[in-house]
């Protein structure tokens, strides 16, 4: 009875309900505190430091600069330095964008948007993955291909902004810093060279859309997305300060830029000394006119400014990104089979006859992986079950597992 009598009478300082009516009490010097108001005080101060946090400047001394980010990237990317470079330089400047104080003088810096071309599996949206790691801005990842004109079946151009205000909580003042990587650029190049006279409404119409998103301009952003929600209030966003960085395989455009290369000279220039051209290599050719004739409009190409391209992957840089990155191929199997207790080796041969075969598929760095899950995929199913500690793959039973792979994929076919 004594002790009900004390519960009763302790209340909570903050919501004033007695011990009894409560979880827990919290007893403090000269108060108390329920659980559910410890809970609640928790979820303010977490909510206030990220306010406080996210609004406030960006610290000088903490900026990574451009050879730092390099550095990072280079831990999870195998070559492609100059993409690397690119990358680095744009988003350290991007930082000193946001941080330029207004009014010293009437130099305003602009961002430089860019577009990074290069063949599938070279590494373009890695690297877009990767430096997200790194930044202390809002950053998002979104696909050209679902994005149509207004009006029809898919997503509008706005829908990109609505995925950078998810990742920063709904703060307009932080998603007006942050930045939008969009993949898959080359699928809404338009079909020719020439203007559309039919609707192309996933091409042209969707370049016209995005030129003001990259330029910088107030755009309405529906929250949640889409014309699922019609009756939504919208939100403004200024795209002044968000930097695009854009990518695509462009497919094809090897072709264009040799075109373009061997247009021979009719005349007294025809004697000039023609520079030796790397055919294995055409895309550290690229130029914007390139761009263009693949079916961007002049429009799009003005506003990305720097245009950075990939190298195709040769045998070594395939070899090396098997083994060497902080979460190569190989480490994830080889963590994988840890888990349940299993040391996994790889006979040496083994990467050099998963290269062979990542080249004879032409996959770049993708195709690696899906080659190493062919190989492993018998004994991930087996080995699990068994008492064995430690496993090695060897040259013949990798062999053997790609040929049961593909021939029972000939004779499905």
């Amino acid at each position: 009875m004594g002790e009900n009598n004390t519960k009763s009478r302790r209340r909570c300082s903050f919501c004033g309900r007695p011990e009894s009516e409560v979880g827990f009490m919290i007893t403090g010097l000269n108060g108390y505190i329920c659980d559910s108001c410890a809970q609640q005080a928790y979820e303010i101060v977490q909510e206030a430091s990220r306010s406080v946090h996210s609004s406030g400047d960006l610290d000088w001394g903490e900026l990574p600069k451009p050879k730092e980010i390099k550095e990072f990237l280079d831990q999870y990317v195998i070559g492609q330095d100059d993409a690397k470079r690119y990358l680095s330089v744009a988003v350290y400047n991007h930082y000193k964008r946001l941080m330029q104080k207004t009014g010293e003088d009437d130099v305003e810096i602009e961002k430089s948007n860019i577009i990074m071309v290069g063949s599938t599996g070279t590494g373009k949206t890695l690297l877009a993955r990767t430096i997200a790691k790194l930044l202390k801005v809002p950053f998002t990842i979104v696909d050209a291909t679902v994005l149509t004109e207004a009006g029809y079946v898919g997503e509008d151009i706005e829908s990109l902004l609505t995925r950078l205000l998810q990742v920063a909580d709904y703060n307009v003042a932080e998603a007006e810093r942050g930045i939008v990587f969009i993949d898959e650029i080359d699928k809404i190049a338009r079909k020719g060279d020439n203007p559309s006279i039919t609707r192309d409404v996933s091409g042209e119409g969707v370049q016209q859309g995005l030129l003001k998103l990259l330029e910088g301009s107030v755009v309405n952003v529906p929250p949640q997305g889409g014309r699922k929600h019609p009756d939504q209030k919208m939100i403004a966003v200024n795209t002044k300060n968000i930097l695009f960085i854009c990518g695509g395989a462009f497919d094809g455009i090897e072709r264009k830029i040799a075109q373009r290369l061997n247009t021979n000279v009719v005349g007294y220039g025809a004697t000039k000394e023609v520079v030796k051209i790397d055919k294995s290599n055409m895309m550290q050719y690229i130029a914007p006119q390139d761009l263009k004739s693949f079916g961007l409009i002049p429009e799009i190409i003005g506003r990305l400014p720097i245009l950075t391209y990939l190298n195709p992957l040769d045998r070594t840089a395939l070899r090396n990104i098997l083994t060497e990155p902080k979460n190569s191929i190989i480490k994830q199997y080889v963590k994988l089979f840890a888990m349940d207790g299993i040391k996994l080796t790889f006979a040496p041969e083994v990467y050099e006859y998963i290269v062979d075969k990542a080249i004879e598929y032409k996959l770049g760095a993708r195709g690696l992986r899906s080659i190493v899950e062919t190989i492993m995929m018998d004994v991930m199913f087996e080995l699990p079950s068994k008492k064995s500690k430690k496993y090695e793959v060897t040259l013949e039973y990798a062999s053997q597992q790609m040929e049961k792979a593909n021939i029972s994929r000939l004779q499905n076919a």
